[in-house]
């Protein structure tokens, strides 16, 4: 995902550094060029031996390190690095940043780079709240500089409040927000549906099904890192909700259809991803319903059909792509849906097929539009989002040149 993408880590004087060798770790597994900074300081909670045995390359503390190819290495690596990342970041360099002074490999490196920096405090609460430090993060935000703000929870130093530095794994986020994908989105509203709704029977029950809202997240996660503004519609799932992305939380097929509908005349596109009921019970009980000798028959009513009122109201340029997922007559099923609800493309994939269906990680799929058939490999669920978008992106411009040359012809 990261090759041929380098990546600078900076690391300075907290005990939250040793979190930062799984972050190394992490990017070093999706082929990143990771190069680690340390402040002297730095040094006494974690040793440069850890980074290097982790990254391949020599981690770099001391700016006139005699035993290291000369090449004025902060310039150097200022040239190569996409991203930059300070985390820990203290607040004593935090400060120097902010008021121009490089006195180390690693300062002088971050004021040498002309790349993304992101930093990533990491003190004691009361020196978080400090105005000084307060002032100091919001000069490096003027200069473009993005500051995560810190975990709150249980300090190292025994207080408890604002400092924690955020874990590694939603620290790689940022980093894969800002290099993973082209920003060929940027500019674009997109809305997309995930996992299942749950409809009530009784306060203690309720109808639902098998979706888990892993492809849903996919998308809605792919699109954001590729630039577009992301609204997720999502139902009640175990999955974290993705950063970057403005998550609205529903849990009935009715909230959905008002979530959506609500939203989408702004959207250029909308991807309903999500499993939404198909029937509800007629009649929800407002106490539980009680076991009795017999039968027990519910009455159910249909939903609102989202997909077909999206299609209905569809304005010039929107594209709107649905999911179908079927037990046979995949195909046909599918290409009976795209045309009965005027959709531009239909995701079809089949719950026979092995690595398909509801709660892998991986999926099967076929991407169909009015005049094709485009099957896909076995893949993950990541890699489908992403070929599903190339499509989108491939139809659009078509479409746009098509309108642009109707126009030169009028």
């Amino acid at each position: 995902m990261l090759k041929g993408k380098t990546v600078l880590l900076g690391v300075t004087g907290s005990i939250a550094a040793y979190k930062t060798a799984s972050l190394a770790s992490a990017l070093k597994k999706l082929n990143a060029d990771v190069h680690v900074l340390m402040t002297q300081n730095a040094v006494n909670f974690i040793n440069p031996i850890t980074f290097e045995t982790l990254t391949g390359n020599k981690c770099l503390v001391d700016t006139f390190d005699r035993n290291f190819e000369y090449s004025v290495e902060h310039v150097s690596l200022a040239k190569k690095a996409d991203v930059v990342m300070i985390a820990p970041a203290s607040a004593n360099v935090i400060g120097k940043i902010a008021h121009g002074i490089a006195d180390d490999m690693l300062t002088t490196t971050v004021m040498a780079c002309r790349c993304r920096k992101i930093i990533a405090p990491a003190m004691n609460t009361n020196m978080f709240e400090n105005p000084i430090v307060q002032d100091n993060m919001k000069i490096l935000e003027r200069y473009g500089y993005e500051v995560i703000s810190p975990a709150v929870g249980y300090l190292a130093c025994g207080d408890t409040g604002a400092g924690k530095m955020p874990e590694p794994e939603l620290l790689l986020e940022y980093i894969l927000q800002e290099i993973a994908s082209e920003k060929d989105m940027q500019g674009l509203n997109v809305l997309v549906t995930a996992g299942p709704t749950q409809e009530a029977a009784d306060p203690v029950r309720y109808i639902t099904n098998h979706s888990t809202g892993k492809m849903g997240y996919a998308i809605a996660t792919v699109c954001a890192r590729r630039g577009a503004s992301v609204t997720l519609g999502s139902g009640p799932t175990a999955l974290k909700k993705p950063q970057f992305v403005h998550t609205v939380e529903i849990k009935s097929a009715r909230e959905m259809f008002e979530a959506v509908t609500g939203q989408a005349q702004e959207q250029d596109i909308i991807i309903k991803a999500a499993a939404v009921a198909d029937y509800r019970p007629k009649h929800v009980s407002g106490e539980k319903i009680k076991k009795r000798g017999g039968e027990l028959t519910l009455e159910l009513e249909r939903t609102d059909d989202i997909l077909a009122y999206l299609g209905e109201h569809k304005r010039q340029g929107q594209f709107l792509c649905g999911f179908a997922m079927e037990t046979k007559d995949l195909l046909e099923n599918a290409r009976q849906k795209l045309q009965k609800k005027h959709l531009d493309m239909i995701v079809a994939n089949s719950l026979r097929v092995e690595g398909a269906g509801f709660g892998g990680d991986t999926n099967v799929v076929t991407i169909i539009t009015e005049n094709e058939e485009v099957s896909l490999g076995k893949m993950s669920k990541e890699e489908t989002a992403s070929k599903i978008i190339d499509r989108i992106l491939e139809i659009r411009a078509s479409e746009s040149e098509g309108r642009t040359k109707e126009t030169r012809v009028e």
